[in-house]
């Protein structure tokens, strides 16, 4: 259903429905080349609202020559010259934390709540990479030559590509963004076409702090503004977090030129309560993991793994515990659950409760109720938070990442079959588990093949430890302190013997 402008809600009056937003390309607000445009959905409203450019390849190619032209005096700005540039961006998202998480709430669905403190760690990771980058330095080799000196250094790659997703567009940009030109890359931001307004605004603040212009970018569109900049010939670096198989697509695009990437893919993660956990932490760990974000997340822990003996007391905290979650307007604090973020993904998530009533073993323990109707809500694109008790491998709901608030109930007997269980996935980002048995989380924890395990707690984050993943979860990783590898190269020197 769409609304006109003129009958639509009015829960974000400060934003004009009409409004035309604008790329930034050199630094300047810019429509696309041929004026095509493309409108942004609230998903609780079901209203389309604003007009956004859709790029081209030649407003790629805008965005790509500026980034070249702009780059290389950026990369000899020295970091302390880029960490005040900085500096005053992090306050000017200090200023804006509000209206920032507004507009991710009028794009995706998110909870207000949830995006406030997101937003709110934006401007600490905006700090930590500009004076982390401070401390950049190469090493003084003595080599096997004699009468030789050799040393390195940590050079930029030069132009990065970053694109991102809807389900957390500011936080997961952050981790690309801020990194990459803290040590002197420009970079092209491509953000989803689901949500591209709070990206533009982050990047108008970049601006207003005294980011010289072509160093930022921000191309908008949707799979072909994307592809165009991936298949770039000036582009040296791309970043990507998404689907797996967009993952793929560019990996194969990027292998042809040698470009290097970071792709950080699908998850479905493994959430283990061994029988002697603390039941009421891991039920409320159980639900973090599958409702955080309305489950629309990598890392959620959307297979819950519960040892036979605490199955049954387990499940009945869980339901209850679900049950409880108000559902409803994202920007009511007292929301727990918002809607889904767009009409496909709508569309995608009620597919898998159809197929979970075609699959003769999957039982319904937990929620299965969709759309509006059933919460007492006049619209919005809304799924309960719902579980279903999954026996058989084979299981389509146990095996396929859903994106939404929808989890497999799996039993386990012993250690070992939890830990087969949790490592037959396709994916291996995260996982987690729940014991009081020091050794048990020692040993189980090393056998998972994740990228990130979790004990006794799930969806830690901060910005000095790595966050990455295995197998089709994706290359590289996000965070930590050697991320900022992931944007230089090593470069060598040699110094010959004097007088020869």
């Amino acid at each position: 259903m769409t609304t006109s402008p003129a009958t639509a809600p009015t829960r974000f009056p400060e934003m004009d429905p009409e409004r035309r937003y604008g790329m930034i390309i050199d630094g300047r607000s810019m429509q696309a080349a041929d004026g095509a445009v493309f409108r942004c959905f609230d998903p609780y409203e079901e209203t389309e609202w604003g007009y956004v450019p859709e790029a081209s390849a030649h407003d790629v190619d805008r965005a790509v020559a500026a980034a070249r032209a702009a780059q290389p005096a950026w990369a000899e700005t020295s970091p302390f010259q880029r960490l005040a540039l900085f500096q005053r961006w992090a306050a000017l998202v200090r200023e804006h934390v509000a209206e920032i998480a507004r507009i991710q709430v009028h794009e995706n669905g998110k909870t207000l709540t949830e995006m406030t403190l997101a937003m709110g760690s934006i401007a600490n990771a905006i700090e930590f990479c500009a004076h982390y980058a401070t401390t950049l330095h190469g090493d003084t080799v003595t080599p096997m030559m004699p009468g030789h000196r050799a040393w390195t250094t940590k050079v930029p790659v030069g132009v990065v590509a970053a694109i991102t997703p809807w389900n957390n567009p500011i936080g997961l940009l952050g981790w690309k963004l801020f990194p990459a030109l803290a040590v002197g890359n420009a970079v092209i931001v491509k953000p989803s076409e689901v949500t591209p307004v709070s990206t533009i605004r982050l990047v108008e603040l970049a601006v207003e702090a005294g980011f010289p212009p072509g160093v930022i970018s921000v191309v908008t569109g949707a799979g072909a503004a994307g592809a165009a900049l991936v298949e770039h010939e000036g582009i040296d670096k791309i970043a990507f977090t998404g689907s797996t198989a967009t993952g793929r697509r560019i990996a194969q695009a990027a292998a042809g030129r040698l470009v290097r990437t970071t792709l950080e893919l699908g998850g479905k993660g493994a959430n283990i309560v061994f029988a002697d956990a603390d039941l009421d932490r891991a039920v409320e760990g159980i639900v973090v993991g599958l409702t955080a974000g309305t489950g629309q997340a990598c890392n959620a822990g959307s297979r819950v793994l519960v040892h036979e003996d605490v199955k049954d007391e387990v499940l009945e905290r869980l339901t209850k515990a679900l049950a409880a979650l108000p559902i409803g307007d994202p920007l009511d604090p007292g929301t727990a659950i918002g809607p889904i973020a767009s009409r496909p993904q709508y569309a995608k998530v009620c597919g898998y409760l159809d197929v979970a009533e075609s699959e003769s073993t999957t039982r319904l323990v937990a929620g299965g109720r969709r759309g509006a109707e059933p919460f007492g809500i006049a619209r919005g694109l809304f799924v309960e938070p719902t579980l279903y008790e999954t026996p058989d491998e084979q299981s389509r709901l146990r095996r396929e990442e859903i994106f939404g608030p929808v989890g497999s109930l799996i039993t386990f007997a012993t250690d070992d079959e939890a830990v087969r269980i949790a490592n037959e996935s396709e994916y291996g980002l995260v996982g987690g588990l729940w014991t009081t048995d020091v050794d048990r989380a020692r040993r189980v924890s090393e056998r998972l093949d994740v990228g990130v395990v979790w004990i006794n707690t799930w969806r830690a984050f901060s910005g000095n430890v790595p966050f990455g993943g295995r197998k089709n979860s994706g290359v590289g990783h996000e965070m930590g302190l050697d991320l900022f590898d992931e944007y230089t190269h090593i470069k060598a020197y040699w110094l010959g013997p004097e007088g020869r």
